[in-house]
C-alpha cells in the first residue's frame, strides 16, 4: 500500500554481504520480487534491470532482487547473468510475508505456493511510493525507472 512506511528487515545477500532496509536510508530503493533464480522470465527480468542498472544509480537508486532460492543458487545465477546488483535470499519468507507477494500458483495443473512477480519502489525516508503486482515482464524495469525519475 503506497504512501506507508516499510517496517526493517534484514536478508542475507549475495556477495557475503547482509542487507538491511534501514542502512538503505537516503537513497531511493527498488526491490523486485521473483519466483526462481535462472529460470525464463526471471532470467529475462533480472537482464531488464541489469541493462538499466547504469541510469538506476546515477539517479542514486539501488535495486535488490528478491527469491526463495538460497545464496548458492543467487550466486549462480548472479554471475552467469553479471549481475550488478545483490540478489537477497529469503528462504524464511521474511520479506515476502513483509510485501504479501506469496500466492496460490497454478503450476502444471497443481496448486503450489509461490511469489508472485512484484516489484516495490521505496523513497529515501523509507516510505513505500510505488507497487506493481502480477508484473508482466517486457518494459517493467523501464516502467520503474521511469518512476524513480518522479522521486526526486
Amino acid at each position: 500500500m503506497p504512501d506507508q512506511a516499510v517496517p526493517d528487515f534484514e536478508l542475507p545477500a549475495t556477495g557475503g554481504k547482509q542487507f538491511r532496509l534501514s542502512a538503505a536510508k537516503g537513497k531511493p530503493v527498488v526491490l523486485y520480487f521473483y519466483p526462481k533464480d535462472s529460470t525464463p522470465g526471471c532470467t529475462t527480468e533480472a537482464q531488464q534491470f541489469r541493462d538499466l542498472y547504469a541510469e538506476f544509480q546515477a539517479l542514486g537508486c539501488e535495486i535488490f532482487g528478491i527469491s526463495r532460492d538460497g545464496l548458492k543458487s543467487h550466486e549462480n545465477f548472479k554471475t552467469k547473468q553479471s549481475l550488478p546488483f545483490e540478489l537477497l535470499s529469503d528462504s524464511q519468507e521474511t520479506a515476502c510475508t513483509l510485501f504479501c507477494v506469496i500466492k496460490m500458483k497454478n503450476m502444471y495443473g497443481k496448486q503450489v505456493r509461490g511469489i508472485e512477480r512484484s516489484t516495490f519502489a521505496i523513497d529515501g525516508q523509507g516510505m513505500l511510493r510505488r507497487e506493481w503486482r502480477g508484473v508482466k515482464i517486457a518494459g517493467h524495469a523501464q516502467e520503474v525507472l521511469d518512476f524513480i525519475k518522479t522521486l526526486k
